[in-house]
């Protein structure tokens, strides 16, 4: 089972844990990121492309589901204006046994950081600015390339 969701809506974090058990799955891993204050960041606001964002969200979690068997994965994203301290992304990946588990959903949190389209805008007391990909977004990304 592969749960995709993008929204405005807080992300209830025990709701979206309890859905992604699976039967004959002994392992769930999750992540969950939040907005942080780093600098002074009052607004983070996430930017998308309906139907391409989900798509993208889809593909990388069916390349997780066929890579380490999974009996569920989910990934949960909210686009809009967040404060810090909300949560703007959940994870979750579940498996037989927890190595699975967690392998996937580190691929998980990895892969969307690059390969779905979301712009990020912070708001700091010196004004609002995009936020550039990282570099290190793509090494960890890259990570996973490969047999």
């Amino acid at each position: 089972m592969i749960r995709i969701h993008v929204s405005p809506a807080a992300i209830d974090l025990a709701a979206e844990m309890a859905a992604t058990q699976a039967p004959g799955c002994g392992a769930v891993a999750t992540f969950a990121g939040h907005v942080r204050a780093d600098d002074g960041v009052s607004v983070l606001e996430l930017e998308h492309y309906p139907g391409a964002t989900e798509a993208a969200l889809a593909r990388v979690a069916e390349g997780a589901v066929a890579r380490w068997a999974l009996g569920a994965a989910t990934i949960v994203h909210r686009v809009g204006p967040m404060h810090p301290g909300d949560a703007i992304v959940f994870v979750a990946a579940a498996a037989a046994h927890r190595s699975a588990a967690l392998e996937a959903c580190a691929y998980l949190i990895d892969r969307l950081k690059t390969d779905a389209p979301f712009w990020k805008r912070e708001t700091r007391p010196a004004g609002a600015g995009w936020v550039e990909a990282r570099a290190a977004d793509d090494a960890a990304a890259a990570r996973w390339d490969g047999p």
